[in-house]
């Protein structure tokens, strides 16, 4: 028996949902691609989609389950959503800041965050982070923090020798 996930996040394109789970699958190594539906007659008049073209992909990402909907032009990604991504190492920051920025929105990166060709934002977090910036010694959070606003992809590295000061 499946097991449904209890809250699926949904991802509205214009016409790009099975391009985009195309690209998310092949930057996440524990995805797939689970179901494609496709528009038919019925409810054309609303829709006004051709018959057979994508309309909804079910995919998941390190077992997050998504949808991804060709809902026409009426809506576009903002920054008020983002995925974020913990990484254990500089070396999977890298990976996905790379994979996730190619040919998007160089001017939405800041602070660890991008836009990818789609506009979906995504954060790349190091697992450090939080406990840096949560830190009750303030003034090591402080400069953790001053360290991140002076960078666009996050640096493991820079962000420890702010940390120790």
């Amino acid at each position: 028996m499946q097991v449904i996930q209890k809250i699926t996040p949904c991802l509205w394109f214009d016409d790009q949902a099975e391009a985009a789970v195309q690209f998310y699958t092949s930057i996440f190594k524990n995805s797939k691609i689970t179901t494609i539906a496709r528009y038919g007659d019925a409810g054309h008049e609303f829709h006004g989609k051709p018959t057979g073209t994508v309309m909804t992909v079910a995919f998941e990402l390190e077992g997050q389950t998504f949808t991804a909907l060709n809902g026409g032009p009426m809506f576009k990604f903002n920054e008020a959503i983002s995925f974020q991504i913990n990484c254990e190492t500089q070396e999977a920051v890298d990976y996905y800041w790379e994979k996730l920025s190619e040919g998007g929105d160089e001017k939405a990166q800041q602070c660890g965050w991008l836009k990818d060709k789609f506009g979906v934002s995504w954060q790349i977090v190091p697992s450090v982070l939080p406990e840096m910036i949560t830190d009750p010694d303030i003034e090591k959070s402080q400069r953790v923090m001053q360290a991140i606003l002076q960078m666009k992809k996050i640096d493991i590295d820079e962000l420890k020798r702010a940390y120790a000061g």
